[in-house]
């Protein structure tokens, strides 16, 4: 019987290998992984370009497939392609609902406001604020406190989070689309959301 570890891998072997760990890592998260984690997991074997140029091979390997590598404000994760949603939706019906528009148009003023007070969103959307659309969004950890106004009150301000970006697909607010409808935005995202 021959040891795996009595012979040396070569660069090619070795870097294979490395690829696979790291589909191996992601696949089993049942969130999408950051950089700092996946460092830690090789032990700072590896520096964060290093691991980013494997990610990028990692993701050409998946060309052709059904899956994508892709890398949200948390992470990478692995998600199923645009082109198959229908029939994961056709399969899987009880998958998540879409969201209501004043959901949606509560997030999008946050978004593209922040850091606003409860205030600024009634303000702006012009109607009062349903406390369950912001429990819900707290609930999801799609928004949070962050500070205070300092007039009256001291009114919280309110930001989004990094959940909020992974759960529409995005790696930064900077690609949010423009501000034109936010709300007409917002849908469009939702519909083609990673649902995961």
């Amino acid at each position: 019987m021959i040891n795996d570890q009595a012979i040396p891998l070569s660069v090619a072997d070795n870097q294979h290998e490395v690829l696979m760990q790291l589909e191996a890592i992601i696949f089993a998260s049942e969130a999408a992984v950051s950089l700092a984690r996946l460092k830690e997991a090789f032990q700072n074997q590896y520096t964060k370009p290093e691991l980013r140029q494997f990610l990028q091979q990692l993701a050409m390997l998946q060309h052709g497939r059904s899956i994508e590598l892709v890398e949200t404000a948390q992470g990478f994760r692995f998600q199923v392609r645009a082109k198959y949603r229908n029939i994961i939706t056709q399969v899987w019906p009880e998958r998540p609902t879409r969201l209501s528009p004043t959901l949606l148009e509560t997030i999008a003023v946050i978004a593209y406001h922040q850091p606003v007070t409860r205030a600024d969103i009634e303000q702006i959307r012009g109607v009062s604020n349903n406390s369950q659309i912001l429990r819900s969004l707290f609930d999801w950890n799609w928004i949070k406190e962050s500070g205070f106004r300092e007039l009256p009150g001291r009114p919280a301000l309110l930001v989004t989070t990094p959940q909020f970006l992974n759960a529409f697909g995005l790696s930064s607010l900077g690609q949010l689309p423009p501000l034109q409808d936010a709300k007409e935005a917002f849908m469009a995202l939702d519909a083609h959301a990673p649902k995961s």
